[in-house]
């Protein structure tokens, strides 16, 4: 079934790249002590062959996925070129991978960037310090060909992991995260890729989109320079950039029954293809799984008996004035041992801040969409 469409229309151009997005198993799998999965770089190995089926205009990558949360593609760096996994993160935006030279365990268990087998390598040696939710790199920054597809061929800086944190990158099925969001957040002294791509000419337009599958091998796509209109159903809603320094927006109200039960004064939203889950002020966190009676398990995670998600009522939100509904079977997954889990997570609010949401993929999944870097809008 095709995704509502939620993001402005734009015309189709001869110069769109469509990349392939590989979902991949989900943290509370890892978590939970499953074995780790396989190298997907290796199973799938970067083809400049796409299959062009839909349309001799678009270039596309096969997909694969393991129906969860996370979702991964894979590009090349260097000459001849080396290939890495990685997330396409509109919550972040740097490029990096890790280094030949970095011996911290997560880097031991996922591919390693070697610039001494790149004729193309240039070392910038500017220090880089990046702070995540999930965790943390170091390392230094360095300039190559980067190759997204069959058409996008650019230089680029990036950075070069030389130590990073073991609590989730170890188990992390990417070897690093290629961010899409705006140059406030980026390295300073930097350009973010798809800033980059646009000042080089290489998109006809400067947008990208996103369409997440749902419970299915296939399917799932990032494009940059125009949208595939075949992916949604539907016009698309254009909601504007409320901040320019994640992908954030305004959103009325969250509501469920008819009730309004968060963000009842107004609220922000960043979208972010980096999230998992639905990421709230703990108050209003609580408040939810109180109406929709989940029960804690641990500081972290909340259960429901997974016969009862069939009769849990759909939550609702309100952006410039449309609904945006989040079924019960969105935003529960099922886990081990009968137990279903919910996808709401408090987030990390500074204070005197306005009430902040992250619509996660668990959102995504639902709605495709559109992100303008020139109007600034999604």
């Amino acid at each position: 079934m095709k995704w509502l469409g939620l993001l402005g229309l734009v015309a189709l151009s001869e110069c769109i790249v469509i990349i392939p997005v590989t979902q991949v198993k989900t943290m509370p799998e890892t978590l939970r002590g499953r074995s780790l999965l396989p190298n997907f770089s290796e199973e799938h190995p970067y083809s400049q062959s796409q299959n062009d089926t839909k349309d001799q205009n678009i270039a596309y990558h096969p997909l694969r996925n393991y129906k969860d949360y996370i979702y991964v593609g894979t590009i090349a760096i260097g000459t001849p070129p080396q290939e890495f996994t990685v997330l396409f993160d509109t919550g972040s935006s740097d490029l990096w991978v890790p280094s030949i030279v970095c011996h911290s365990l997560s880097c031991l268990t996922h591919n390693v960037f070697n610039p001494f087998k790149s004729t193309t390598f240039k070392l910038l040696e500017n220090p880089v310090d990046l702070m995540y939710h999930s965790g943390r790199i170091k390392g230094v920054l360095g300039q190559d060909i980067i190759q997204i597809g069959n058409r996008l061929h650019f230089t680029q800086t990036f950075a070069m992991s030389e130590k990073q944190s073991r609590q989730v990158f170890l188990t992390a099925p990417f070897d690093g995260i290629l961010g899409l969001g705006f140059p406030s957040l980026a390295i300073e002294g930097t350009t973010p890729l798809f800033d980059n791509l646009k000042n080089l000419g290489l998109i006809p337009h400067p947008l990208f989109a996103f369409y997440l599958s749902s419970r299915r091998e296939n399917g799932s796509v990032v494009m940059f320079g125009g949208v595939d209109h075949s992916y949604h159903t539907g016009k698309l809603n254009w909601v504007p950039v409320s901040r320019t320094n994640y992908w954030q927006i305004s959103m009325e109200r969250i509501s469920m029954n008819g009730k309004v039960i968060a963000c009842k004064r107004g609220c922000q939203a960043i979208i972010d293809t980096g999230s998992t889950y639905l990421l709230g002020p703990s108050r209003r966190i609580t408040r939810i799984h109180r109406l929709i009676r989940i029960r804690p398990l641990g500081s972290l995670q909340y259960t429901v008996p997974c016969n009862t998600t069939s009769t849990l009522p759909p939550l609702i939100f309100t952006i410039k004035g449309i609904d945006y509904p989040v079924p019960a079977q969105a935003y529960i997954y099922e886990g081990s041992e009968g137990l279903c889990y919910s996808t709401f997570r408090n987030g990390k609010v500074r204070k005197n801040e306005a009430e902040t949401w992250v619509l996660g993929n668990v959102f995504l999944r639902l709605y495709f969409s559109v992100y303008d870097l020139e109007k600034y809008r999604i």
